[in-house]
């Protein structure tokens, strides 16, 4: 490929070909600072993507949410002192590829003691392949708590099946003190 990029793993790409499409309805959390658009995807290259598509991560939980971005604030130096925001948004969502059941996720090459760390080159060829099948996106489970996240493939989602509904500040101090 005159990109840069690796060839797809065509086993992987079987694989997932077999697994079945799934829709969700209902809500989902996500936070970002409190000057972002909550709607706005971008190509991030974190755990589900390559940085080749624009993707929204949320989380099926408002703590799972939370978790996850605490854990990469918290890498920082510093805490950053910038507000952030939860945002509640009902989603509707077809074509997802659900990823939650942890046997099926090994088969599919994902390394579980790796799992919670950065090395995120296996679901990230992952994602890459479901996104290629045409899948709408990906319900996975949370490396940082017992939720599960739903990676949404932003150019898969019309306009109308997304829509925040409710937005708050982040105390992170407040919340740090119910963990």
């Amino acid at each position: 490929m005159g990109d840069g990029r690796k060839a797809r793993d065509l086993e992987l790409l079987d694989a997932l070909d077999k697994l079945s499409r799934i829709s969700f309805e209902g809500n989902v959390w996500r936070v970002v600072r409190a000057t972002r658009d909550v709607l706005q995807a971008s190509p991030v290259g974190a755990r589900w993507d390559p940085a080749a598509f624009d993707v929204l991560y949320t989380s099926l939980e408002r703590d799972g949410a939370l978790e996850e971005i605490y854990f990469h604030l918290s890498r920082q130096p510093v805490f950053p002192s910038i507000p952030f925001q939860i945002h509640r948004i009902e989603l509707r969502a077809k074509g997802l590829l659900n990823l939650t059941d942890i046997p099926t996720l090994q088969k599919l090459g994902v390394d579980l003691s790796t799992f919670t760390t950065l090395d995120y080159s296996r679901t990230q060829a992952i994602g890459d392949a479901a996104f290629f099948l045409g899948f709408g996106g990906l319900i996975v489970p949370s490396a940082r708590s017992l939720a599960h996240n739903l990676v949404i493939f932003s150019d898969r989602i019309e306009p109308e099946d997304i829509e925040p509904q409710h937005s708050e500040l982040i105390d992170w101090k407040a919340w740090r003190s119910t963990r």
